[in-house]
């Protein structure tokens, strides 16, 4: 195993830093926005902000890869990352924030696209699996560990703000090190509405409501938390138990799915958020434990329920479409992301804190429902043996159009 992963370890290595820088002042920014005073509206608005960069750089990065190389311009948008988030520290303004917010957007969703190239070149069929397995499993890793380094420096000092523009430096230089060649060109997400719709009506409405409920509690969790007295400590767990449901929930789910209908089990994902999010109606204000275990089965469905509408897609898909599908599916996520926030937003300034539940209870009962609603119009005829593997497709959020070819492999 140790011949498979010596090619990769570099890439890897920069992946690290890459997210712990992004882990942290994902939660570093709402939190600080919060302490600040900034209405719901302000800082939903920056998550909204970030998704339709993040969109546009999935169409735009491959070209920018294809006049400057894969190295220097991971380097350029690695360097980019760390001036945005100094300027972040400089000048603490929604008016600053939220432009600046946007290009952060654009220049990670550039910076995954050739991480993931790279790793589609370094692997085989063989190796395929364990790679992107390791690969994610670094990622949610480091996500986690930016996370939890924001109460050792608080987010109320400039020294935070410092500590993202050095993890990003470091991205840069394992990379720029690197003697790997560069890999081929980056695949272009595209966007064919009427094909997709066609293929699966449910996968296009249960994706973008998958990215409204992502975009809405990755967004605007650490502003809840913090209105409702949670520490800087409790905070980061609150994200880190969500990320954590997410990984423990998507094996089984995914496992079900490949032996029932998929739609079932996008029924009962969408009924088990829906309950949890009424339990967060319950308990919002009280106890804060019961806050953690109810994050916790939140990312239970929200990572997943990407994964089971793609793979419900390509249950109809031809071979060949597989990819253009797929893209498409992640542009109509990233509509869903735009959405969230302000949603979110919305729900917060007039119910308060809950409005948090209250989006995220919406979208699973519009997710469920559907999903039921498509299970009537049109029987699943595709045997079991015949399925897409739900463990080939990776979960948001951290997944570019180049994660999917692997599933022409």
């Amino acid at each position: 195993m140790g011949a498979h992963l010596l090619p990769i370890v570099a890439l890897l290595t920069s992946t690290f830093f890459l997210l712990v820088g992004i882990g942290l002042q994902g939660i570093l920014m709402p939190v600080r926005a919060a302490s600040e005073g900034w209405n719901a509206y302000e800082i939903g608005l920056m998550g909204t902000a970030y998704a339709i960069a993040f969109t546009a750089g999935c169409l735009v990065a491959p070209r920018l890869v294809k006049s400057a190389g894969h190295i220097r311009t991971f380097s350029s948008l690695a360097a980019l990352l760390a001036v945005c988030v100094l300027l972040n520290g400089l000048w603490v303004s929604p008016f600053g924030w939220i432009p600046v917010r946007a290009v952060s957007g654009f220049a990670i969703a550039g910076a995954y696209m050739v991480i993931e190239s790279w790793l589609n070149e370094r692997v085989t069929n063989e190796t395929r699996g364990l790679v992107f397995s390791l690969y994610m499993a670094v990622s949610m890793a480091a996500m986690m560990a930016g996370q939890f380094s924001l109460p050792k420096v608080g987010e109320g000092v400039p020294a935070a703000f410092m500590l993202c523009a050095v993890f990003y430096a470091l991205a840069v230089i394992p990379n720029a090190l690197s003697r790997a060649p560069s890999p081929k060109p980056l695949v272009q997400a595209r966007l064919d509405l009427r094909m997709i719709w066609r293929n699966s009506p449910a996968a296009v409405v249960c994706v973008t409501l998958s990215g409204v409920l992502s975009g809405a509690w990755t967004n605007m969790a650490p502003v809840f938390g913090q209105r409702v007295g949670l520490s800087t400590a409790e905070i980061s767990t609150l994200l880190v138990a969500t990320m954590g449901g997410g990984l423990v929930f998507q094996f089984p789910l995914g496992r079900l799915s490949d032996r029932v209908d998929r739609r079932l089990v996008m029924v009962l994902a969408g009924l088990i958020g829906l309950s949890a999010a009424l339990a967060g109606l319950l308990v919002w204000g009280s106890a804060h434990l019961p806050l953690f275990a109810i994050a916790f089965v939140i990312g239970g469905v929200i990572y997943p329920a990407y994964s089971l509408a793609v793979a419900h897609a390509n249950d109809f898909a031809r071979p060949t479409d597989f990819v253009k599908i797929s893209g498409g599916l992640l542009i109509l996520y990233g509509f869903g992301t735009m959405a969230g926030p302000m949603l979110a937003a919305w729900l917060m300034e007039t119910f308060g804190p809950r409005g948090l539940f209250l989006a995220t209870g919406a979208s699973h009962v519009g997710f469920a429902a559907y999903a039921a609603w498509r299970m009537l119009r049109r029987p699943d005829v595709v045997p079991a043996a015949e399925r897409a593997d739900t463990a080939s497709v990776a979960p948001v959020p951290i997944t570019t159009p180049e994660t999917l070819r692997r599933e022409l492999a």
